[in-house]
């Protein structure tokens, strides 16, 4: 076996490959839970101002939809990516 970095690779990397995977799926349970958490909030507190928007006025509507969508995904990214590296400081995963 030999060493690259921090991790130590067999001949087929599988190591590598499982870490990633593992990795990938965590990341992608927690940001559905925030993406469903962000939904219900958004639909709770701005649901009938987005829907007044909507009837009302649709350029300006369309222009907030999209300023939404931008903010979510910076948003969540920044969140999953900090709660992510928390946990694996706290729990040492991800060391191999």
């Amino acid at each position: 076996m030999q060493a690259k970095g921090d991790r130590k690779i067999g001949v087929s990397g599988r190591t590598k490959n499982v870490v990633s995977a593992g990795s990938f799926l965590i990341e992608l349970g927690v940001y559905a839970l925030f993406v469903f958490a962000y939904f219900f909030l958004v639909l709770h507190f701005l649901g009938n101002w987005l829907k007044h928007l909507f009837d009302e006025k649709r350029v300006i509507y369309a222009i907030v939809a999209l300023a939404l969508i931008i903010v979510q995904g910076v948003f969540l990214e920044i969140l999953t990516s900090t709660l992510l590296r928390v946990i694996r400081r706290i729990t040492g995963w991800g060391k191999a």
